[in-house]
């Protein structure tokens, strides 16, 4: 199984993905977690050290490894470059790993014309593809708020987006914004996962934004989880039974 989740910056996403990683895993699948949000955070949320994790150079900042495979000079302009470079040994060589869990780490361009056909984003876009396309592990990728990384035969190869969201019409308007585009280019299947929510009158505004179909669960204002991030703990060792409970109904229905 394959799954993006995405959503307005701040939603917790990030989160939600180190919940589900851990879950799967402790249910005995194999799990390959991908950090492809420019601010990489994943594997701190997963539990990995701030000193191990402050060791994972992304895969866009792998300027050997781009060189060697794409024939070009990151950061350079006007060349000529391979489109189709081989990918398929990246994710073994360059995973990290913590309770059973690979995380890996593509990162972004952080330059003017994120999106441009340049060395650095022909890997992120041919690795993507390769891991959710030939894969057989669970697969979770932590996105940002858009798709600009997934092409129309690899977002077919999703088998659900996941939409963080929390009580705001902004959160909402991007999480509409993200069903559009990735609907657009071949994705079928989206559960939205509230976040943040403080009182039922907020609960009852969500669930009027979607198919209730759509909306897997609700995950109540908890300040554990401000907590959980303060001090460097994945939430999975420091959450409560409230927590735990709303997070195992979403896991279910997911």
């Amino acid at each position: 199984m394959k799954y993006a989740i995405s959503g307005k910056g701040g939603t917790g996403k990030t989160t939600v993905a180190a919940l589900l990683a851990h879950a799967f895993n402790r249910d005995g699948n194999k799990v390959l977690a991908v950090d492809a949000d420019p601010d990489a955070n994943l594997a701190a949320a997963l539990g990995i050290s701030e000193q191990q994790a402050a060791a994972i150079t992304p895969i866009s900042k792998q300027r050997q490894l781009i060189q060697e495979r794409t024939g070009a000079i990151p950061g350079k302009f006007g060349q000529l470059f391979k489109i189709n470079p081989t990918v398929a040994d990246i994710p073994e060589k360059f995973c990290s790993e913590i309770k059973g869990i690979k995380i890996l780490v593509l990162g972004a361009i952080q330059q003017g014309g994120k999106g441009c056909a340049c060395p650095e984003n022909v890997i992120l876009q041919n690795l993507l593809s390769e891991i959710i396309l030939n894969r057989h592990e669970i697969v979770i990728v932590d996105m940002e708020a858009g798709i600009e990384h997934l092409g129309r035969a690899t977002a077919r190869s999703i088998d659900k987006m996941l939409v963080i969201i929390e009580p705001g019409s902004r959160s909402i308007a991007t999480a509409r914004i993200i069903k559009k585009m990735a609907s657009e280019i071949g994705i079928q299947s989206f559960g939205f996962i509230a976040n943040k929510v403080r009182n039922i009158e907020q609960q009852k505004w969500i669930t009027r934004q979607f198919p209730s179909e759509e909306i897997l669960g609700i995950i109540s204002y908890n300040k554990i989880i401000q907590d959980s991030d303060i001090n460097q703990k994945p939430l999975i060792e420091t959450w409560d039974n409230k927590l735990k409970k709303e997070f195992d109904l979403i896991y279910k229905n997911i």
